[in-house]
């Protein structure tokens, strides 16, 4: 019983780091319409009052990989001939010879093209699956990139207070980019898509892993 939990536990982590790339990629979508593909475009309306609040969902995100990948580190799952993160670089590798072969989209615009087909978004959810492994085990990977993490949480060990009201800061605009995306579904059903549905579900997660570890302080607590 106590293994089961350890490996759920395990896999909770890694799906939050999966999750925290997912909203930044789904961001990057959003951001790229908004930017370059439509002219004035305003996604959302009238209850987002604008579509650049996307860059505070990326803000969060990255925020929370740390403390998310941070819940799985302490525990000893053992590994099947190799450590996780070599999984993550293979089905990385694999994912990219499977969008650069297999999908009519470009490796490097993949998360920016407004292509919702399901060749590419299986790219996408394999991308963002081995990033998650590789990011969750990086520690792992050498010896100085241990070193560097253990530095990294050093110095935001020092900023420990202003991390903190900086996610919580993004977390709640998180939580009103929830609310505005799901307001806006509600009025206009247009809106609902998978997608759609995909990103409003990512940004909730988002939001709410971050005001969590806000209020168990993660950041005031974070050592070496």
């Amino acid at each position: 019983m106590g293994q089961c939990w350890v490996i759920c536990k395990k896999t909770f982590s890694v799906t939050l780091v999966f999750n925290a790339l997912l909203s930044i990629g789904c961001a990057m979508g959003i951001l790229s319409g908004f930017y370059w593909r439509y002219q004035n475009w305003q996604p959302f309306s009238p209850y987002l009052v604008s579509a650049a609040l996307f860059w505070v969902l990326i803000a969060a995100a990255v925020i929370n990989i740390f403390p998310s990948a941070g819940l799985g580190r302490s525990l000893h799952t053992g590994r099947l001939f190799f450590h996780h993160y070599f999984y993550g670089f293979l089905v990385l590798l694999l994912s990219a010879a499977y969008v650069i072969f297999f999908t009519p989209v470009s490796l490097l615009n993949i998360f920016f093209v407004n292509d919702t087909s399901v060749p590419v978004n299986l790219g996408r959810v394999f991308l963002l699956g081995g990033g998650a492994l590789v990011l969750d085990d990086l520690p792992d990977v050498h010896g100085r990139i241990d070193s560097f993490l253990c530095w990294l949480k050093t110095k935001a060990g020092q900023c420990g207070k202003i991390i903190s009201a900086l996610q919580l800061i993004t977390g709640a605009a998180s939580f009103y980019l929830f609310t505005a995306m799901a307001l806006a579904m509600n009025q206009d059903p247009s809106y609902i898509t998978i997608a759609n549905l995909v990103v409003l579900v990512s940004v909730l997660i988002t939001s709410i892993t971050s005001l969590i570890f806000v209020k168990r302080k993660v950041w005031l607590k974070i050592q070496c």
